[in-house]
């Protein structure tokens, strides 16, 4: 059984129209696995917690006016979800296409030693998924790209 009390810090919730379907698809899509669901009385969605390598999500329906999915918003996405994998992140994005989600990005090494894709899925929601392939020192990306990065410690 999950323990809700150790719950990473963060964790983004995503308003869909279809929240259940959502629930469904997100498992087979991006591989989240369920950690815990809540219906209503009619069997609805009320809400749900999904995890995936540590982090988690929330998974719910559109319960206000400022609550919305993609989907009832012309499309329009208000916020976007970066999941960091350590598996083959090819193989990630082929399962993800094969689910139905709409690959917007293929995958590709960025200059910072990721290599990502960016995906739209079943309402809407924007995902980018990114897996460290190389170690890549910030001065080198900043030398190559002419920005200027700053790191906290």
């Amino acid at each position: 059984m999950a323990d809700f009390t150790q719950r990473p810090t963060v964790i983004p919730a995503l308003s869909y129209r279809e929240p259940m379907s959502a629930f469904t698809w997100l498992q087979s899509a991006f591989g989240f696995e369920p950690r815990m669901l809540i219906t209503d009385a009619a069997g609805d969605l009320a809400h749900s917690e999904m995890a995936f390598e540590g982090g988690w999500i929330m998974v719910g329906s559109e319960w206000s006016a400022n609550h919305r999915s993609p989907a009832g918003l012309d499309g329009k996405c208000t916020q976007s979800v970066h999941v960091q994998v350590s598996t083959d992140i090819d193989a990630h994005c082929a399962r993800a296409r094969a689910a139905g989600a709409e690959i917007l990005a293929e995958p590709e090494t960025q200059f910072y030693g990721d290599r990502t894709y960016r995906a739209r899925d079943l309402e809407g929601h924007i995902w980018t998924f990114g897996q460290t392939v190389a170690t890549v020192p910030p001065e080198d990306w900043d030398k190559e790209t002419g920005l200027k990065t700053k790191i906290w410690e």
